[in-house]
Protein backbone atom coordinates (compact mmCIF):
# COMPACT_ATOMS: atom_id res chain seq x y z
CA UNK A 1 0.00 0.00 0.00
CA UNK A 2 1.36 3.47 -0.60
CA UNK A 3 1.72 6.18 1.37
CA UNK A 4 -0.73 8.69 1.85
CA UNK A 5 0.57 12.60 2.50
CA UNK A 6 -0.23 16.18 3.01
CA UNK A 7 1.62 18.87 0.91
CA UNK A 8 1.07 22.37 2.41
CA UNK A 9 2.15 25.02 -0.22
CA UNK A 10 1.58 22.53 -3.03
CA UNK A 11 0.35 25.13 -5.18
CA UNK A 12 3.78 27.15 -4.31
CA UNK A 13 7.17 26.79 -6.30
CA UNK A 14 9.03 23.84 -3.99
CA UNK A 15 5.75 22.33 -3.17
CA UNK A 16 4.17 22.11 -6.61
CA UNK A 17 7.94 20.19 -7.82
CA UNK A 18 7.71 17.93 -4.86
CA UNK A 19 4.50 17.22 -5.79
CA UNK A 20 5.36 16.66 -9.17
CA UNK A 21 8.27 14.41 -7.98
CA UNK A 22 6.02 12.18 -5.48
CA UNK A 23 4.01 11.83 -9.39
CA UNK A 24 7.07 10.80 -11.08
CA UNK A 25 7.76 8.18 -8.34
CA UNK A 26 4.13 6.62 -8.62
CA UNK A 27 2.30 8.96 -5.32
CA UNK A 28 -0.93 10.78 -6.53
CA UNK A 29 -2.77 9.73 -2.63
CA UNK A 30 -2.10 13.87 -1.71
CA UNK A 31 -3.80 16.25 0.02
CA UNK A 32 -2.82 19.69 -1.43
CA UNK A 33 -3.33 22.62 0.73
CA UNK A 34 -2.65 25.90 -0.25
CA UNK A 35 -4.59 29.56 -0.44
CA UNK A 36 -4.92 29.92 -3.77
CA UNK A 37 -5.96 33.79 -3.64
CA UNK A 38 -6.26 36.13 -6.93
CA UNK A 39 -2.86 35.46 -8.19
CA UNK A 40 -1.60 32.95 -11.06
CA UNK A 41 -0.40 30.13 -8.42
CA UNK A 42 -3.24 27.74 -9.44
CA UNK A 43 -1.33 27.10 -13.45
CA UNK A 44 1.40 24.81 -10.75
CA UNK A 45 -1.45 22.58 -10.03
CA UNK A 46 -2.29 22.10 -13.58
CA UNK A 47 -1.19 18.32 -14.71
CA UNK A 48 -0.17 17.27 -11.48
CA UNK A 49 -2.37 14.43 -9.92
CA UNK A 50 -3.83 14.61 -5.99
CA UNK A 51 -6.48 13.32 -4.05
CA UNK A 52 -8.07 16.45 -3.00
CA UNK A 53 -7.26 20.04 -2.91
CA UNK A 54 -8.30 21.77 0.68
CA UNK A 55 -7.66 25.65 0.86
CA UNK A 56 -5.92 26.63 3.83
CA UNK A 57 -8.82 27.40 6.23
CA UNK A 58 -10.84 24.40 5.40
CA UNK A 59 -7.26 22.66 6.34
CA UNK A 60 -6.70 24.08 9.70
CA UNK A 61 -10.49 23.69 10.92
CA UNK A 62 -10.19 19.62 9.99
CA UNK A 63 -6.74 19.98 11.92
CA UNK A 64 -7.96 21.56 15.06
CA UNK A 65 -11.21 19.16 14.93
CA UNK A 66 -8.18 16.05 14.50
CA UNK A 67 -10.43 14.54 11.59
CA UNK A 68 -8.08 14.31 8.77
CA UNK A 69 -7.94 10.74 8.75
CA UNK A 70 -4.73 8.22 8.39
CA UNK A 71 -1.55 9.91 7.13
CA UNK A 72 1.87 8.60 6.70
CA UNK A 73 3.94 11.67 5.95
CA UNK A 74 3.70 15.55 6.10
CA UNK A 75 5.94 18.35 3.70
CA UNK A 76 4.93 21.36 5.51
CA UNK A 77 6.12 23.78 2.80
CA UNK A 78 3.47 26.53 3.40
CA UNK A 79 4.36 30.07 4.36
CA UNK A 80 4.73 33.72 3.68
CA UNK A 81 8.03 33.92 2.39
CA UNK A 82 8.11 37.25 1.59
CA UNK A 83 11.33 38.71 2.69
CA UNK A 84 9.91 42.70 2.78
CA UNK A 85 6.97 41.79 4.52
CA UNK A 86 6.21 43.89 6.83
CA UNK A 87 3.29 42.47 9.21
CA UNK A 88 4.92 40.61 12.18
CA UNK A 89 1.80 39.23 13.45
CA UNK A 90 0.46 37.95 9.96
CA UNK A 91 4.25 36.24 9.82
CA UNK A 92 4.17 34.89 13.10
CA UNK A 93 0.60 33.75 13.46
CA UNK A 94 1.12 32.36 9.34
CA UNK A 95 4.96 30.89 9.52
CA UNK A 96 5.07 30.24 13.66
CA UNK A 97 1.81 29.42 14.81
CA UNK A 98 0.65 27.14 12.28
CA UNK A 99 3.79 25.36 12.13
CA UNK A 100 4.18 24.45 15.42
CA UNK A 101 -0.26 23.44 15.81
CA UNK A 102 0.85 21.01 12.50
CA UNK A 103 3.72 19.76 14.09
CA UNK A 104 2.17 19.12 17.58
CA UNK A 105 -0.81 17.20 15.28
CA UNK A 106 2.00 14.84 13.94
CA UNK A 107 3.69 14.33 16.63
CA UNK A 108 0.33 13.40 18.43
CA UNK A 109 -0.11 10.93 16.06
CA UNK A 110 3.21 9.61 14.96
CA UNK A 111 3.22 11.02 11.69
CA UNK A 112 6.77 11.98 9.93
CA UNK A 113 6.90 15.65 9.81
CA UNK A 114 9.18 17.41 7.10
CA UNK A 115 9.47 21.35 6.82
CA UNK A 116 10.65 24.14 5.34
CA UNK A 117 12.72 26.52 7.69
CA UNK A 118 15.11 28.80 5.99
CA UNK A 119 18.88 29.90 5.11
CA UNK A 120 17.15 33.53 6.09
CA UNK A 121 17.52 32.19 9.55
CA UNK A 122 21.55 32.75 9.45
CA UNK A 123 21.02 36.76 8.66
CA UNK A 124 24.29 38.42 7.83
CA UNK A 125 26.11 35.05 7.96
CA UNK A 126 28.53 36.23 10.44
CA UNK A 127 28.19 33.72 12.41
CA UNK A 128 28.32 31.28 9.65
CA UNK A 129 25.88 29.13 7.77
CA UNK A 130 25.68 25.68 9.82
CA UNK A 131 23.15 23.88 10.81
CA UNK A 132 24.31 22.61 13.99
CA UNK A 133 22.21 22.41 16.70
CA UNK A 134 25.10 24.72 19.23
CA UNK A 135 24.64 27.27 16.04
CA UNK A 136 20.38 27.55 16.03
CA UNK A 137 20.33 29.02 18.91
CA UNK A 138 22.83 31.94 18.54
CA UNK A 139 21.27 33.03 14.97
CA UNK A 140 20.00 36.85 14.39
CA UNK A 141 17.76 36.89 11.27
CA UNK A 142 17.85 40.32 9.72
CA UNK A 143 14.09 40.63 8.49
CA UNK A 144 11.10 39.65 10.19
CA UNK A 145 10.75 36.18 7.82
CA UNK A 146 13.80 34.95 8.79
CA UNK A 147 12.53 35.26 12.49
CA UNK A 148 9.26 33.40 11.76
CA UNK A 149 11.20 30.88 10.76
CA UNK A 150 13.69 30.68 13.43
CA UNK A 151 11.27 30.92 16.09
CA UNK A 152 9.72 27.54 14.84
CA UNK A 153 13.06 26.21 14.69
CA UNK A 154 13.84 27.65 18.41
CA UNK A 155 10.84 25.86 19.77
CA UNK A 156 11.42 22.98 18.14
CA UNK A 157 14.56 22.54 19.82
CA UNK A 158 13.49 23.38 23.15
CA UNK A 159 11.18 20.81 22.98
CA UNK A 160 13.26 18.00 22.11
CA UNK A 161 12.01 17.61 18.37
CA UNK A 162 14.59 17.51 16.23
CA UNK A 163 14.88 13.28 17.04
CA UNK A 164 11.36 13.27 15.33
CA UNK A 165 10.75 15.84 12.87
CA UNK A 166 13.18 17.12 10.07
CA UNK A 167 13.58 20.49 8.61
CA UNK A 168 15.60 22.50 6.01
CA UNK A 169 17.48 25.43 5.50
CA UNK A 170 16.74 26.22 1.99
CA UNK A 171 19.29 29.09 0.41
CA UNK A 172 18.64 30.52 -3.10
CA UNK A 173 16.45 28.21 -5.11
CA UNK A 174 15.57 28.67 -8.29
CA UNK A 175 13.80 26.60 -11.08
CA UNK A 176 10.43 26.04 -12.86
CA UNK A 177 7.09 26.80 -11.16
CA UNK A 178 8.13 29.84 -9.71
CA UNK A 179 6.68 32.61 -12.11
CA UNK A 180 3.87 33.36 -9.80
CA UNK A 181 5.96 34.83 -7.06
CA UNK A 182 6.44 38.51 -7.89
CA UNK A 183 9.55 40.26 -6.75
CA UNK A 184 10.50 36.95 -4.56
CA UNK A 185 10.65 35.00 -8.05
CA UNK A 186 14.61 33.71 -8.67
CA UNK A 187 17.25 36.54 -10.22
CA UNK A 188 17.31 33.79 -13.08
CA UNK A 189 14.07 34.56 -14.08
CA UNK A 190 13.90 38.16 -13.42
CA UNK A 191 16.94 38.40 -15.78
CA UNK A 192 15.47 36.25 -18.46
CA UNK A 193 12.55 38.57 -18.71
CA UNK A 194 15.03 41.35 -18.19
CA UNK A 195 17.19 39.87 -21.05
CA UNK A 196 13.71 39.39 -23.64
CA UNK A 197 12.38 42.97 -22.90
CA UNK A 198 15.61 45.29 -22.92
CA UNK A 199 18.82 42.88 -23.76
CA UNK A 200 20.65 43.96 -20.76
CA UNK A 201 20.15 42.99 -16.39
CA UNK A 202 20.21 45.32 -14.14
CA UNK A 203 22.22 43.89 -10.41
CA UNK A 204 23.12 45.82 -7.54
CA UNK A 205 26.13 47.61 -6.84
CA UNK A 206 27.88 46.98 -3.92
CA UNK A 207 28.78 48.53 -1.26
CA UNK A 208 31.57 47.25 0.60
CA UNK A 209 35.03 47.56 -0.82
CA UNK A 210 36.05 43.95 -0.53
CA UNK A 211 33.07 42.80 -3.00
CA UNK A 212 33.18 44.60 -6.36
CA UNK A 213 30.04 44.88 -8.19
CA UNK A 214 27.98 41.73 -9.00
CA UNK A 215 30.48 40.05 -6.82
CA UNK A 216 28.65 39.52 -4.37
CA UNK A 217 28.08 35.93 -3.08
CA UNK A 218 25.12 33.03 -3.37
CA UNK A 219 24.45 29.56 -3.10
CA UNK A 220 21.96 28.93 -5.67
CA UNK A 221 20.92 25.25 -5.35
CA UNK A 222 18.29 24.16 -8.37
CA UNK A 223 14.49 23.54 -7.31
CA UNK A 224 15.07 19.77 -8.48
CA UNK A 225 18.04 19.07 -6.24
CA UNK A 226 15.73 20.77 -2.96
CA UNK A 227 13.22 18.15 -3.88
CA UNK A 228 15.81 15.40 -4.07
CA UNK A 229 16.77 16.30 -0.98
CA UNK A 230 13.16 16.55 0.41
CA UNK A 231 12.63 13.44 -0.43
CA UNK A 232 15.59 11.51 0.98
CA UNK A 233 14.57 12.71 4.59
CA UNK A 234 11.11 11.30 3.78
CA UNK A 235 12.83 7.81 2.46
CA UNK A 236 15.45 8.02 4.85
CA UNK A 237 12.68 8.01 8.09
CA UNK A 238 15.49 7.82 10.94
CA UNK A 239 17.30 10.83 9.51
CA UNK A 240 15.81 13.63 11.74
CA UNK A 241 16.94 16.83 12.85
CA UNK A 242 17.41 20.57 11.00
CA UNK A 243 19.36 20.39 7.97
CA UNK A 244 20.80 22.87 5.03
CA UNK A 245 19.58 22.76 1.66
CA UNK A 246 22.27 24.55 -0.66
CA UNK A 247 25.38 23.57 -2.69
CA UNK A 248 27.81 24.07 -0.41
CA UNK A 249 29.40 26.71 -3.39
CA UNK A 250 28.84 30.24 -3.32
CA UNK A 251 28.86 31.66 -6.83
CA UNK A 252 28.25 35.84 -7.74
CA UNK A 253 25.16 37.13 -9.45
CA UNK A 254 27.95 38.15 -12.28
CA UNK A 255 28.02 34.06 -12.96
CA UNK A 256 24.15 34.10 -12.55
CA UNK A 257 23.48 36.37 -15.30
CA UNK A 258 26.69 35.36 -18.12
CA UNK A 259 24.96 31.54 -17.64
CA UNK A 260 21.36 32.95 -18.35
CA UNK A 261 23.26 35.18 -21.16
CA UNK A 262 24.56 31.85 -22.68
CA UNK A 263 21.69 30.13 -22.23
CA UNK A 264 19.96 32.31 -24.45
CA UNK A 265 22.46 32.77 -26.77
CA UNK A 266 23.58 36.34 -26.17
CA UNK A 267 26.09 38.08 -25.11
CA UNK A 268 26.56 39.58 -21.41
CA UNK A 269 25.24 43.18 -21.00
CA UNK A 270 24.70 44.09 -17.40
CA UNK A 271 24.46 47.46 -15.58
CA UNK A 272 24.96 48.14 -12.03
CA UNK A 273 22.45 50.26 -10.40
CA UNK A 274 21.60 51.50 -6.83
CA UNK A 275 20.81 49.55 -3.98
CA UNK A 276 17.76 51.04 -2.16
CA UNK A 277 18.61 52.93 0.76
CA UNK A 278 15.49 50.53 2.85
CA UNK A 279 17.73 47.22 1.93
CA UNK A 280 21.28 48.43 2.73
CA UNK A 281 21.41 46.87 6.29
CA UNK A 282 19.49 44.17 5.61
CA UNK A 283 21.33 43.11 2.52
CA UNK A 284 23.87 39.42 2.47
CA UNK A 285 26.62 40.05 0.52
CA UNK A 286 27.27 36.47 1.10
CA UNK A 287 25.73 33.25 1.93
CA UNK A 288 26.74 29.37 1.38
CA UNK A 289 25.74 26.69 3.16
CA UNK A 290 27.71 24.23 4.95
CA UNK A 291 26.33 20.95 4.00
CA UNK A 292 28.64 18.73 6.09
CA UNK A 293 25.26 17.83 8.47
CA UNK A 294 23.49 16.77 5.70
CA UNK A 295 26.57 14.33 4.17
CA UNK A 296 27.18 12.72 7.49
CA UNK A 297 23.38 11.88 7.61
CA UNK A 298 23.81 9.80 4.35
CA UNK A 299 22.75 12.33 1.42
CA UNK A 300 25.08 11.32 -1.55
CA UNK A 301 23.80 13.11 -4.33
CA UNK A 302 26.10 16.11 -6.23
CA UNK A 303 23.89 19.15 -6.59
CA UNK A 304 23.49 20.70 -10.01
CA UNK A 305 26.07 23.04 -11.11
CA UNK A 306 24.77 26.42 -11.68
CA UNK A 307 25.34 26.75 -15.74
CA UNK A 308 23.91 23.08 -15.73
CA UNK A 309 20.74 24.52 -13.80
CA UNK A 310 20.33 27.66 -15.61
CA UNK A 311 20.95 25.87 -18.90
CA UNK A 312 18.32 23.27 -18.48
CA UNK A 313 15.49 26.06 -16.82
CA UNK A 314 16.10 28.83 -19.04
CA UNK A 315 15.79 26.22 -22.37
CA UNK A 316 13.56 23.70 -21.33
CA UNK A 317 11.21 25.63 -19.07
CA UNK A 318 11.34 29.61 -19.44
CA UNK A 319 11.82 29.78 -23.25
CA UNK A 320 8.65 26.95 -23.75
Amino acid sequence: MSDKFIVTGAAGFIGSNLVAALNARGDSDILAVDELGADEKWKNLVGLEFQDYWEKDDFLFALRNDSLGKVDTVFHLGANSSTTEKNASHLVENNYRFTRELCEWCMHHDIRFIYASSAATYGDGSLGESASDDVTPTLTPLNMYGYSKQMFDLWAMRHGLFDRIAGLKYFNVYGPREDHKGDMRSVINKAYHQIRETGEVKLFKSYKPEYKDGEQLRDFVYVKDAVAVTLFLHDQADVSGLFNCGTGKARTWNDLVKATFKAMGMEPKIAYIDMPESLHAKYQYRTEADMAKLRDAGYEDEFTSLEHGVADYVKNWLMK
